[in-house]
């Protein structure tokens, strides 16, 4: 008998950047952290750069995160010997994957899903610090909109 795939939902925040739904503290607080370093730094760094950076910012604002996280990807139930590694791995079950491209594209989001759908991990979210101002996209699994 085939499973049912979980259901991984974007949730887009509005042209403010205001709260996302439903609302989400852990993940609301990672975006002002990942926002203070796109303030502080700009767009044009490699990705390395915007990695430390983040991490000194999360721990500035006492923000629980696994730099490098290695996460295990299940077949079928069964845990695989390849592990994924995150960039972070933030309140033990927020993927967070950072970009330093142009824009966020379908290729990026595919990545962060199938992630999603591997892992044991229910959020996920995509930040890109190479844009004009923080680009980002959140992603949950189980979750539909209405």
């Amino acid at each position: 008998m085939k499973t049912k795939e979980p259901q991984i939902t974007q949730i887009h925040a509005d042209c403010n950047n205001r709260v996302m739904e439903p609302r989400d503290a852990e993940s609301h607080a990672v975006i002002g952290a990942a926002m203070e370093v796109h303030r502080e730094l700009g767009a044009g760094f490699l990705e390395a750069v915007y990695h430390e950076a983040l991490a000194r910012e999360f721990a500035l604002r006492s923000i629980p995160f696994k730099a490098e996280a290695l996460l295990k990807v299940f077949y079928k139930g069964e845990a695989l010997d390849c592990t994924y590694r995150a960039d972070f791995l933030c309140f033990g079950d927020l993927i967070v994957e950072i970009k330093a491209v142009q824009a966020i594209g379908p290729v990026d989001s595919a990545q962060l899903i199938n992630y999603l759908r591997a892992g044991s991990c229910s959020r996920g979210l995509l930040l890109n610090f190479c844009s004009r101002s923080l680009e980002y996209r959140r992603f949950v699994s189980g979750y539909q909109s209405a």
